[in-house]
């Protein structure tokens, strides 16, 4: 990658004693390729701060879909991903992209859907069951169709039903290619059915006449991870600050700092680091 942060003095011209005050600076930055999730739900506007206030470090987010994060990661575009596809997480660090990877928070998945409930799922555990039944019924349904980690985990949970959506989609089953945002929007525009993290969901100021139906199911847990990428592979990357960042999120404090984070006192993700790497 090339020179992610060009000086605007050196494009100037300007004398090395110039440079020195913004090279400094630039060496207390990092960019963080995460999931949208971690950044709509508001958790990096809490936790980021908190962070440079320790450390002195800025961090600069870049917010894509899980797919999209690790893709920017292996164009070297970022020092650290942190996202939640835990298969997808561990291919990158076998294709010799990442360092190691840490466990360090979680939530789980809801299925929202309109209140009239036109496949008549509210209140069920069983999320296969309910899916098997939105596809039967036609009820349309909303698909993020961005490789993010929602849509991952969605089309694991169709597979999980027994259903090869790919075969069984019709006019029912939108794919938008967007974040979780705009198909939350959708489905409430389309009186459909949607799979949303819980912590965009629980931040999600525009939901009309949409509730959760389904919940509580194990099949719909949400695991995020952390991961330096490989300084051997990028040598832009900031190794050292990158780490800091890690340790520090799987850190008694940095865990502390995510599970105090809350939206009308309800806790949007559960540490559960244990600094170990998988």
């Amino acid at each position: 990658m090339q020179n992610r942060f060009l000086s605007l003095a050196l494009s100037l011209g300007l004398g090395a004693a110039t440079l020195v005050a913004p090279a400094a600076a630039q060496e207390k930055s990092i960019i963080v390729a995460s999931t949208t999730s971690t950044q709509d739900s508001g958790l990096f506007g809490y936790l980021l701060p908190l962070f440079n206030a320790k450390t002195g470090i800025d961090v600069k987010v870049i917010a894509q879909g899980t797919g999209q994060a690790l893709d920017t990661a292996r164009r070297g575009d970022a020092d650290v991903v942190f996202v939640h596809a835990k298969a997808q997480e561990e291919r990158f660090i076998a294709e010799g992209f990442g360092v190691r990877r840490f466990d360090v928070m979680y939530n789980d998945f809801v299925l929202v859907g309109p209140i009239s409930d036109p496949a008549g799922i509210t209140g069920s555990k069983d999320v296969s069951a309910a899916l098997t039944t939105i596809q039967a019924k036609a009820a349309p349904f909303v698909s993020r169709g961005d490789k993010s980690g929602t849509h991952f985990a969605e089309l694991a949970l169709w597979k999980d039903a027994g259903i090869d959506i790919a075969a069984a989609k019709g006019p029912w089953y939108r794919e938008i290619g967007q974040g979780m945002g705009a198909a939350l929007n959708i489905a409430n525009a389309m009186n459909g059915y949607v799979l949303s993290d819980r912590a965009t969901w629980l931040s999600f100021k525009n939901r009309g006449n949409l509730v959760i139906v389904v919940e509580g199911d194990r099949r719909m847990f949400n695991q995020y991870g952390v991961i330096l990428v490989n300084p051997g592979k990028y040598p832009s990357v900031k190794k050292e600050l990158g780490q800091s960042f890690v340790d520090w999120l799987i850190s008694p404090e940095g865990q502390g700092v995510i599970a105090n984070y809350k939206i009308d006192g309800q806790q949007l993700f559960f540490p559960n680091a244990e600094k170990k790497a998988s």
